[in-house]
């Protein structure tokens, strides 16, 4: 069974995670300690982030400095296909646009259904360090919803340069992201729904938000989507906070906002120990009433956060 049809089934609300490839040269035992911590609590799946190549500048003489690129966290197929391996669960490869050709993605496809890993979440990924705007790689996408046109190809046979081949008989079955709070560089909300939904009618199959800290953010966010017509699973994604350091970097760099009794009790913390002891507990507050509500699974985002998701999972499942 798909991940997509597994969310699409009945069952008791689920639980996954996200995890990132190790830092280039790093050992992936890392990785498999923190999912045995998670094991416990039965995930559904398992998500593996990709990360675009970076831009550098290296000194090699001096005062000289010259430009390189490189991918500081590679391996997300090879991680992929380590953890189906190693665990038996499923594995969602983050399949981006960013820095990526088409001839790059359908190379990627490849090597993923000759793995037998049919189950990605398409995205069109970060912008580059330092840029305002999303470029494209040459010969590559601005967004996801062409990469989801790539990928629908791919199923049917269909090559990036016109030519035919035998149709997957596994094909590929993806989900895509959602914005509760609205895509950074979407115009309005509006605009952000028509994007979502072309998706949706392009093939997702269901969709996984961004972190949220209200939920009734995730509750207003799924009800314009059933007034769309957007009929998919819409899967929560948690995030704990763990370090002082998020109190103003994850609005930053998200989007997001914290309500205001999560920000007045954020301003008491004195250090990450106490920040890391209000995330458990609003998180897991958090998931007690996404539960409620029967969501089809909820989605942490436990990079740096292994032990409170733990904690929370503990709590909650």
């Amino acid at each position: 069974m798909s991940v997509a049809s597994f969310l699409a089934s009945e069952h008791p609300t689920a639980f996954s995670f996200e995890i990132l490839p190790p830092l280039r040269g790093k050992s992936i035992e890392q990785v498999f300690k923190s999912i045995d911590r998670l094991m416990p609590f039965n995930p559904a799946y398992i998500n593996i982030t990709t990360h675009r190549t970076e831009v550098v500048y290296r000194e090699i003489s001096n005062g000289v400095f010259q430009r390189f690129t490189e991918r500081k966290r590679p391996g997300t197929t090879a991680i992929a296909a380590a953890i189906k391996v190693k665990y038996g669960i499923p594995t969602v490869p983050h399949v981006i646009c960013s820095d990526f050709s088409r001839s790059d993605l359908e190379n990627e496809l490849i090597d993923l259904s000759y793995l037998g890993i049919t189950d990605i979440l398409v995205l069109r990924g970060d912008r580059a360090r330092g840029e305002n705007r999303f470029v494209a790689a040459e010969n590559g996408y601005e967004n996801a919803i062409d990469l989801c046109r790539q990928v629908n190809d791919f199923n049917n046979g269909i090559m990036i340069d016109g030519s035919e081949t035998t149709p997957l008989s596994e094909v590929f079955t993806y989900g895509v992201a959602g914005y509760p709070e609205k895509h950074e560089e979407a115009m309005n909300m509006d605009t952000d729904m028509e994007y979502l939904k072309a998706k949706v009618e392009e093939g997702a199959k269901y969709i996984v938000t961004q972190m949220f800290f209200d939920n009734s953010k995730y509750f207003d966010f799924v009800e314009r989507c059933r007034n769309n017509n957007i009929t998919v699973p819409i899967i929560p994604g948690l995030k704990p906070l763990t370090s002082l350091t998020q109190k103003s970097l994850l609005p930053k760099t998200f989007r997001i906002d914290y309500p205001e009794e999560l920000a007045k009790e954020f301003q008491k913390c004195r250090n990450n120990d106490e920040v890391k002891a209000l995330g458990v507990e609003w998180g897991a507050a958090q998931a007690r009433e996404l539960m409620a509500a029967n969501v089809p699974s909820i989605h942490f985002y436990s990079m740096n956060a292994a032990a409170s998701v733990e904690e929370i999972a503990r709590r909650v499942y």
